[in-house]
């Protein structure tokens, strides 16, 4: 790894102690997978990166393939987040993708996406939930080719990028559609830490994987309050997720 790689530009993600593990933030123009089971705090921590953006000035864009709009901002409100604001100067575009609608959903990932993400001049993008795209394909040649054609119109943009994704159930430790992680430049692991009697004690994270970057590769606990994520840096390695 040359030192222009390890000091190309920083995007802050928002989430304190997550920018510290990774020597200052998500390297620009990355794609970053974010990973985890139900209740983890994939979707908040996603709005918490759009809204660090909106701080600086720099629009972002939210997009949907799960909750209508109405529910996700009103999730976001609950944060404190400055929704109306961002919304109203700009900061802030949800746009949503109804994987119900195949055909069109498919051709509008697959041809018009990039030009309208290309148009909106998004510093910031996260997709939410890359999981949904096997609705819209039968065979996984097809949702290959679909996830492959959605990264490439975010990267095309210019904007850093997040995608979340359901962890398989069984082995957390990946996504459930086990393709998420092969078209990202990071994978952040969000996770409950168990105590020894098998029951959930706690949030980990950890980052799997961060291309031309150093980063942190212990497990830290996290936690999810009235301004979303907090990742504490600075706790001794306590296991996996």
């Amino acid at each position: 790894m040359s030192v222009s790689e390890l000091v190309r530009p920083r995007v802050p993600s928002g989430v304190a102690g997550l920018d510290e593990m990774l020597g200052g933030g998500i390297p620009a123009g990355h794609v970053v997978l974010v990973t985890g089971l139900p209740g983890t705090g994939k979707t908040c921590l996603g709005l918490q990166f759009l809204f660090a953006g909106a701080a600086r000035g720099e629009k972002g864009v939210f997009l949907s393939l799960e909750e209508d709009v109405a529910p996700l901002l009103e999730s976001a409100r609950q944060f404190r987040w400055p929704v109306d604001t961002a919304l109203k100067d700009g900061t802030l575009k949800v746009l949503r993708i109804d994987p119900k609608e195949t055909r069109q959903s498919l051709h509008r990932i697959q041809g018009e996406l990039g030009k309208e993400l290309a148009a909106l001049k998004a510093q910031r993008i996260v997709v939410d939930s890359v999981s949904l795209l096997n609705m819209l394909s039968d065979d996984e040649p097809s949702r290959r080719e679909t996830l492959f054609a959605l990264a490439a119109a975010c990267r095309a943009s210019g904007a850093t990028t997040v995608l979340t994704a359901e962890a398989d159930p069984i082995h957390p430790e990946v996504s459930r559609d086990g393709l998420s992680e092969y078209v990202a430049d990071g994978v952040v692991l969000l996770g409950y830490r168990t105590g020894s009697d098998g029951h959930r004690v706690g949030l980990s994270l950890r980052i799997l994987k961060m291309r031309r970057t150093a980063h942190v590769r212990t497990v830290q606990p996290y936690s999810i309050g009235p301004s979303g994520l907090a990742v504490d840096a600075r706790a001794v390695d306590f296991g996996g997720p």
